[in-house]
């Protein structure tokens, strides 16, 4: 004998009129160890979507980020711009827009050829963000808990505007997305 199970209703749900939702902001990572955890993290919420395949394989379909404004994370080395570049292909042929691609840096200066590629690469996304090197993400587990400097603040606020619709001349004036 099972007793009926009923759901009495607690009310219409509250939602606030004017909170940007992130959640659909895809963090591709470029290459593995690209920084898009962190980004994740640190632009939550966001969803992680790990290193992005860009090699043709049949067992990994093509992503289809129809619609949602997505991230392409990878480091400042001429290797890197050249899997963002592969990046930025893959998504872009499925459908895809790529409104931010994020430069981590690894604290080392950016080559000349991968600054080269990065501004080749900008003509194809909706901009070029250059995220500082944080030393202090190499101690702590969780890089929520990380205090940011001025400038690491200054470009997750521009990646914000950005997913959530802004132009890069709303968020902050040319030339400034790089340390």
């Amino acid at each position: 004998m099972h007793a009926q199970l009923t759901l009495a209703p607690a009310g219409p749900a509250v939602l606030p009129l004017h909170v940007q939702d992130r959640r659909n902001l895809h963090v591709w990572g470029a290459h593995g160890g690209a920084g898009a955890t962190t980004l994740a993290v640190l632009l939550s919420p966001a969803r992680d979507m790990g290193a992005l395949r860009s090699e043709a394989d049949y067992r990994y379909p093509p992503p289809t980020p129809a619609g949602d404004p997505v991230l392409v994370a990878c480091r400042c080395t001429t290797w890197s711009a050249l899997k963002a570049q592969a990046a930025v292909t893959t998504l872009t042929r499925a459908g895809g827009q790529v409104k931010v691609l994020a430069v981590v840096s690894d604290g080392w200066p950016e080559p000349p050829i991968a600054t080269a590629w990065f501004r080749l690469l900008s003509a194809q996304v909706g901009t070029v963000v250059r995220v500082p090197f944080l030393p202090r993400l190499r101690l702590c587990n969780d890089p929520a808990m990380v205090p940011l400097s001025r400038q690491a603040r200054h470009a997750l606020a521009l990646i914000r505007s950005l997913a959530d619709g802004g132009g890069c001349d709303d968020a902050a004036p040319r030339g400034t997305d790089r340390p």
